[in-house]
This record gives C-alpha cells, sequence and structure tokens, in this order.
C-alpha cells in the first residue's frame, strides 16, 4: 500500500507515551503506532456511523420489505 508523509504536532506526554510502547516492542516504530491508532479510530467511526444509520431503520418496515414476495412460497417451506 503506498504511503505519504505528513507532519504533526503531538503533545509531549502523549509523544512519551507513544515511545515507550516502542521501546516495549509493541510498535516497530512511531510512524506504524500511530497509523494503528488512526486505522482503529476510524473503524470506531464507522461502526459507530453504521449504528446510527441503523437505529434510524423501522424494524417492522424492514421485515415487510424483507418478506415481499415471499407469501406464495410460505406454502413450500417445511415446518420447524
Amino acid at each position: 500500500m503506498p504511503t505519504a508523509k505528513i507532519a504533526i504536532s503531538i503533545d509531549e506526554s502523549i509523544l512519551g507515551r507513544l515511545d515507550r510502547l516502542v521501546q516495549s516492542h509493541v510498535f516497530p516504530n512511531r510512524s506504524k503506532a500511530v497509523q494503528r491508532a488512526i486505522e482503529e479510530k476510524l473503524n470506531r467511526i464507522d461502526k459507530t456511523r453504521l449504528a446510527r444509520e441503523c437505529a434510524k431503520l423501522d424494524p417492522k418496515l424492514e421485515q415487510c420489505l424483507a418478506e415481499e414476495g415471499m407469501d406464495w412460497e410460505v406454502d413450500e417451506w417445511p415446518e420447524y
């Protein structure tokens, strides 16, 4: 995957914590640690957005849409 160099400003206390993780071999270097943190945050934002959008759905309407056109098949389904 292609990468791009960026410059960031970071609080010294956060940088100290980051450096301790790198020294402890939790991450191979600062860049990988920052990249992983950004990826995780973006994934969390995506999941939150998905949950927000799903909360807007009407369960009854979604059920009707899911079952739409299946009435003619119901007699053919096995009993459970």
